[in-house]
């Protein structure tokens, strides 16, 4: 249902709520709010246009919250109305944080009801709002990183809903295996940093002297957390995105700018707010539980045991290198905020009988139009796996590129969509609605 409407600079927006089971498999008594938004370019609020829903990246991630209509959103909008959806379990739509997670008395307990948040539950939710908002009508879909994963379901269980879909780096494997990603991973993790050396000579003295002070001491974040190595390490994460390095700099380039000689408030801020994940827990806890597949069975820590096979990525290590976008095991005791998932990420990590999130028959007979933009030099999601996925998947158009890292989208303005559009023109447009 439509529970607010109201009009931005530029842009017209409808907020639609609705009432979903926590089980689709088995409807019980516990329900979700689904929450997502409408947005269209205002001078056209009241024109029939075709959909279009937006599933984010994470896992975990909530949809994003438009300033105006500029960007990629604005190239959309264009043509289409554009559904920004909150995932379950974030933003508004019955957000899981460390204080829903407390409630749970076992690890097995909040772990049955972590794996309802996987991509099938959401896509189920995503079915619901579409039969009973729109009317049932087919729409396209956008799909950014997790959002690739997403499309990719969503294309196993439900095809008939979508007339076209576009991806920007997030073509993952359809046999989901952690420890390979990881594999593949570690060796662009370590060349990132080797260009981020390169770049800034100086940050790995600095980087250096942070690591020794904080093995020497005991260094607290603004929440009371321990700053540890790891946890420092963590910073790396944004190594794959279009500023990442800068953004990792500037934030060193203030570490020792304390009058008392320590870090500084400024740079404890910005680290807790980095690798705190108060707007984003479930990125952290869903992770690896992502890649769980009955063919490649428990995926038993992935990062950590990749992590152990790289001495040169050791706390120790000099010059100190950053990890990128791998969860391990220590930020659940480390990280106030994902210390109340710990019980039931261990058993997540555990289980082996996970339920398939992709028909790889029904994919490879998909008619579709599909267009995916493939980051040559993506840290997060491996090309080699993106393209061996788009041979296995029907009416799919890959474009490779190297001008842009995991944002691409939102570093290239418009550039991304309209390219995705063009190739979806190319197919012979989106399918009738």
């Amino acid at each position: 249902m439509i529970t607010d409407e109201y009009t931005i600079p530029g842009l017209h927006v409808r907020e639609h709520e609705v009432d979903v089971p926590l089980d689709w498999g088995a409807p019980g008594p516990e329900r979700l709010s689904v929450f997502a938004r409408e947005v269209v370019a205002a001078h056209r609020r009241d024109d029939d246009l075709p959909l279009l829903l937006h599933l984010q990246g994470g896992p975990g991630g909530k949809g994003p919250r438009p300033l105006d209509a500029s960007g990629w959103l604005g190239a959309l909008l264009e043509r289409y109305r554009v559904v920004l959806l909150d995932q379950r379990g974030t933003g508004r739509s019955s957000r899981v944080d460390a204080a829903r997670m407390r409630a749970f008395t076992t690890g097995e307990e909040g772990a049955r009801f972590l794996e309802r948040f996987r991509a099938d539950s959401i896509v189920r939710d995503a079915e619901h709002l579409r039969a009973t908002d729109f009317g049932g009508r087919r729409w396209a879909t956008i799909g950014q990183s997790y959002g690739g994963w997403l499309t990719l379901t969503y294309l196993s269980m439900a095809p008939e809903a979508l007339t076209a879909c576009l991806v920007m780096g997030g073509l993952g494997s359809l046999v989901p295996d952690a420890a390979e990603v990881y594999r593949r991973t570690y060796p662009r993790m370590l060349a990132k940093n080797r260009v981020y050396e390169q770049r800034f000579p100086h940050d790995a003295a600095v980087l250096g002297r942070i690591a020794d002070l904080l093995a020497a001491e005991e260094v607290r974040l603004p929440d009371g957390d321990r700053l540890t190595v790891p946890r420092l390490q963590f910073l790396g994460s944004s190594f794959g995105m279009q500023h990442g390095f800068e953004e990792v700099h500037w934030l060193v380039d203030e570490a020792f700018t304390g009058s008392d000689g320590g870090l500084s408030d400024t740079f404890l801020e910005q680290v807790q707010v980095a690798t705190g994940f108060a707007d984003g827990p479930l990125w952290a806890a869903l992770q690896e539980p992502l890649y769980g597949d009955p063919a490649t069975g428990a995926t038993g820590w992935a990062a950590d045991a990749e992590h152990a096979r790289h001495p040169e990525f050791a706390a120790a290590a000099r010059p100190l290198r950053l990890t990128g976008e791998a969860m391990f095991r220590w930020m659940f005791d480390d990280v106030r905020l994902l210390r109340p998932f710990a019980p039931a990420v261990d058993v997540l990590a555990a289980k082996t009988d996970w339920s398939p999130l992709f028909d790889r028959e029904r994919l490879a007979a998909n008619e579709v139009p599909l267009a995916a933009v493939v980051y040559f030099d993506d840290l997060y999601v491996d090309a080699g796996l993106s393209l061996a996925t788009a041979q296995e998947v029907g009416n799919v158009r890959t474009w490779v590129t190297d001008e842009w890292q995991h944002d691409g989208v939102r570093a290239s303005g418009d550039g991304v969509v309209r390219h995705l559009l063009r190739l979806i023109g190319e197919q012979g447009g989106p399918l009738p609605e």
